[in-house]
């Protein structure tokens, strides 16, 4: 109800002509005031439309009332033009009011001679976000009579930060010496959301938050709201995104965009929040859903699909980023017949899963896209799929122009125990071993380190970065895995080792070139793996068994420092807490790692030697990575806790 686009509420009432001089006012009374109050102010039911209404034109307004925008809960209309002109002329004479009203338009000193003259987002005593006629938000702070603009001078332009997946920032400004200084510096709710697992997004100092099916634009330095996009959640739906995931936006050019629940994959304009293109990637009936932050490349958006835990086949797909139209696509397994299908024995190739719900990377130079790929189904029983499962639980090295797989690399092969290949593929350019190398490396969820060669797929190194590890003995010199005997789920129950959640998972990782270590959150955990008969169906899960944590044990997760060449750990923290906790890494060039500790807080560490430099009690769960980013000339850390986006930054 508070979104951007959801400029009316029109009542399903059918509309009673008016007798009297006052007929415009009648049609608004009838059909928007019991929502946004009689004045277009805002009521108990729907936000304030005044000053919204100047984004869109006469045309724009009238198909708005005749369509209404049924997934934000506004209905449909039937008008006639005399009286669709009579409504959209009393909504042109309405006015902001009451003593804290904000004119429509404003005209704003800046700095010497300049001005500008927009129409006001949202603004305090402070600070001001204006919309000029050009479509450019313009961030302002209060300065002497006038105004100053401002903006970022470093931004986070995607999901990892950068094409590479590597969480770590050149920044600065935030040092081993005054990281204790650090402070929340403004935090911004998300109401009726599950806990966010968002990434923020920066660009030109709007940052870009999401839940499920929506999305907000902020002041990146104040975290004011700018503008709002909300659609209806999907009902019936199945999946992580029935559960409120979202991981987050692209940005390119004048576009936003994103993934909604249902499968679809939208653009929204980058000032206004309107809906611009929205285009159906798969039919979330058959088990689709959406949760990842989508990678804008080119003239192309690329987004991966979820519902692996329900047997829905993975693929990879690009779209223009102007018309939302399908440029090409990548099935991660294929169909019976096609090359590869060999190593599906059985039925469950139809239901296959290798899901691609985490956001992949890009190397530019080599116009390649890496994106890993999730578990086969049904998760915990090969019974039905026997071989290795292709391209199940691997890195695909995909054409960006053309999405014609190049390799491959196939971490666990016929996974009988739910670890995807989802943890960050992260690039990596550096001497390694005495050679210059194009790197890329991961620590996967089935406990092993692994980097590869990223121009050839080549296998160089593979090394436990975990204890509790039993199901492979070792990687050998091919890259397969050596398997330890008796490390499969059963019908009675088996433990295992890694657990189901694995070594690692999701939650974002970082290489730091100066220390040339690499940042990974380790979870120690066995788990109980029960194999259990099971048919797939449209609207339920194909999981295939069931997982309890070990019932010997305490869990723990570690944060470690990984030597990259060696596969060494160089140092480990281990944390306090139940375990449960999915926060990430971030590394900076000022030779701090930033990581959401397993007890709650925010953490800052030495990245040399792990020792603990500063924190901040949130008290959450955590379900997201921390990120940052430099405006208005100060560095701030960001994360979400929550259901909040808090910004960090230095006290003065």
């Amino acid at each position: 109800m508070r979104s951007l686009l959801l400029l009316f509420c029109l009542t399903s009432a059918r509309f009673l002509p008016a007798q009297t001089a006052d007929a415009d006012r009648t049609q608004f009374d009838g059909h928007c005031a019991a929502c946004h109050g009689k004045q277009g102010n805002g009521g108990e039911l729907g936000p304030a439309i005044v000053m919204r209404l100047p984004t869109y034109n006469d045309g724009e307004l009238a198909t708005l009332i005749h369509t209404g925008l049924p997934n934000s809960g506004m209905p449909a209309t039937d008008l006639n033009d005399r009286e669709t002109r009579s409504l959209t002329a009393f909504l042109r004479s309405l006015k902001p009011s009451g003593d804290n009203a904000v004119p429509a338009r404003v005209k704003v000193a800046l700095g010497g001679s300049r001005a500008l003259e927009g129409l006001v987002l949202n603004r305090s005593s402070q600070d001001m976000q204006l919309l000029t006629d050009d479509l450019r938000i313009h961030l302002l702070r209060k300065d002497g009579a006038g105004y100053r603009e401002v903006t970022s001078q470093s931004d986070w332009p995607t999901y990892h930060g950068q094409y590479s997946g590597n969480r770590y920032s050149a920044l600065e400004q935030i040092s081993k010496g005054n990281v204790a200084r650090l402070a929340p510096q403004w935090i911004f709710s998300l109401v009726n959301t599950a806990p966010l697992e968002v990434t923020p997004v920066v660009v030109n100092g709007v940052m870009y938050v999401t839940s499920v099916n929506e999305c907000y634009a902020l002041d990146a330095g104040s975290g004011r709201q700018i503008w709002h996009y909300q659609r209806q959640r999907t009902r019936n739906l199945v999946g992580n995104a029935a559960g409120g995931i979202n991981r987050g936006v692209a940005v390119a050019g004048e576009r936003v965009f994103m993934a909604i629940d249902s499968d679809h994959i939208i653009a929204l304009n980058r000032a206004t929040g309107k809906l611009l293109w929205d285009t159906e990637m798969a039919d979330w009936r058959q088990n689709y859903n959406a949760t990842s932050a989508p990678l804008a490349v080119g003239s192309l958006v690329i987004s991966g699909t979820a519902g692996g835990d329900e047997g829905a086949r993975g693929f990879v797909a690009a779209f223009d980023q102007a018309t939302g139209k399908e440029a090409w696509r990548f099935w991660t397994v294929p169909k019976p017949g096609e090359p590869g299908s060999e190593t599906w024995k059985g039925d469950d190739i139809n239901h296959p899963s290798a899901a691609t719900w985490l956001t992949g990377t890009y190397d530019p130079q080599l116009d390649t896209l890496y994106w890993p790929t999730g578990n086969p189904g049904a998760d915990l029983s090969g019974d039905k799929r026997i071989g290795d499962n292709l391209y199940s639980s691997s890195i695909v090295a995909l054409d960006a122009k053309t999405g014609k797989l190049k390799w491959y690399y196939q971490f666990t092969p016929h996974n009988v125990w739910d670890w995807d290949a989802q943890e960050p593929p992260v690039l990596v350019d550096t001497n390694w071993k005495g050679q210059n190398r194009h790197l890329l490396i991961q620590a996967n969820r089935n406990g092993f380190f692994y980097v590869l060669d990223r121009t050839n797929g080549k296998f160089l190194l593979a090394k436990p970065f975990v204890k509790k590890l039993t199901w492979a003995r070792e990687i050998d010199a091919s890259g397969r895995p050596v398997m330890n005997p008796d490390q499969e789920p059963t019908t009675a129950g088996n433990k295992i080792c890694p657990s189901l959640e694995g070594a690692s998972n999701w939650f974002s990782t970082a290489f730091l070139p100066a220390t040339r270590l690499f940042y990974v959150q380790a979870l120690e955990k066995c788990g109980i793996y029960t194999k259990t008969p099971m048919q797939w169906k449209a609207g339920a899960g194909y999981f295939g068994g069931s997982f309890e944590a070990a019932p010997d044990e305490t869990p723990r997760k570690v944060l470690r420092a990984i030597n990259i060449e060696t596969g060494s750990i160089a140092w480990e923290l281990a944390q306090t807490g139940m375990a449960n906790s999915w926060g990430g890494t971030l590394a900076t060039a000022s030779g701090l790692v930033f990581f959401g500790e397993d007890s709650g807080a925010l953490m800052a560490v030495d990245a040399s030697t792990g020792k603990p430099l500063w924190q901040f009690q949130a008290n959450q769960t955590w379900k997201a990575s921390p990120m940052t980013y430099m405006f208005d000339g100060k560095q701030y850390i960001a994360v979400a806790s929550g259901s909040n986006i808090v910004s960090f930054a230095l006290l003065r």
